[in-house]
C-alpha cells in the first residue's frame, strides 16, 4: 500500500500547530515559600477559631 503524505507547506502548518500546544496559558513562577506561609496562616487561624469556639461554648 502506498502511504499518503502531505504537501510540504501543509506539513509545515501541521508541525507548527502541534508545536504551539493546546490550552497553553502563561503562568507566573511557582513560589513554594508563599504557599508554605499561606498554609501556616490558614491552619493557625482555623486552630485559633476552633479554640475560641470551644472556650465560648464551655467545652474546653
Amino acid at each position: 500500500m502506498s502511504e499518503r503524505k502531505l504537501y510540504p507547506e501543509d506539513q509545515k502548518r501541521v508541525d507548527e500547530y502541534l508545536k504551539t500546544g493546546y490550552n497553553v496559558t502563561p503562568r507566573k513562577p511557582f513560589k513554594p515559600m508563599r504557599m508554605i506561609i499561606m498554609l501556616i496562616t490558614v491552619v493557625t487561624v482555623f486552630s485559633a477559631f476552633s479554640i475560641f469556639l470551644a472556650r465560648t461554648s464551655g467545652v474546653y
